[in-house]
């Protein structure tokens, strides 16, 4: 079971909470599509700003959307100029009547190198550039690991460096406990389109423990 279930999945209501808070009826399956719009959206459009996860808050006629970023400076621009922008965005995108039911809030990542999904995506932009994947898994684990991680393990998928044959390999380092509810895991996976193909890139991070 561990090596199959979702990391966080496994631990929601434990130790993890979920990225979409809400609760509908009848408009749960136009909710779900919004949901998935706007991440979509986000993180095509903060990715200069280092944008890591999404989180969508709902009430009645309230929509919040917490953005995780590691640099909130590209992101809040000059006096808030870019979050100004980014709600007339979203406004437009999602047709959506009242500009004030929509907020936007800003949440700084403490360190780019704990996040899974930043992780993940910056292994996938190497590969793309051709680089060695073992020397590019084996940077990736000391950058995270001098970051303070307690543990970290990457998988790479498909068609590594151009291989006709597709191959999975995995390096780790540190505690990585898979059955343990306490531990605080992140995990995200981020596909690398390649000019032979799609090769998967996996990354769990182990940020610690945390109280249940």
């Amino acid at each position: 079971m561990g090596q199959k279930i979702h990391p966080i999945g496994f631990r929601l209501g434990a130790g993890a909470s979920w990225q979409s808070r809400w609760f509908a009826t009848d408009k749960y399956s136009k909710f779900l599509a919004e949901d998935l719009k706007i991440r979509e959206l986000l993180m095509k459009k903060l990715r200069p700003a280092g944008i890591g996860a999404v989180e969508i808050e709902r009430s009645i006629n309230k929509l919040k959307v917490i953005i995780y970023v590691s640099r909130p400076g590209i992101l809040i621009g000059r006096g808030g100029a870019g979050l100004g922008e980014l709600k007339k965005f979203l406004v437009k995108e999602l047709n959506i009547t009242e500009e004030n039911s929509l907020e936007i809030a800003p949440m700084e990542l403490k360190s780019a190198d704990l996040s899974a999904y930043l992780v993940a995506q910056a292994v996938a932009e190497q590969l793309i550039k051709r680089l060695p994947a073992q020397r590019v898994m084996n940077q990736t684990i000391d950058r995270v690991m001098r970051a303070g991680a307690k543990g970290v393990r990457i998988v790479i998928s498909g068609r590594i460096g151009g291989a006709e044959i597709a191959r999975r390999e995995w390096k780790a380092q540190g505690n990585m406990p898979l059955h343990t509810l306490r531990a605080n895991i992140d995990f995200a996976v981020y596909p690398a389109l390649t000019k032979s193909g799609f090769v998967g890139v996996k990354v769990w991070i182990n940020k610690g423990e945390v109280e249940i």
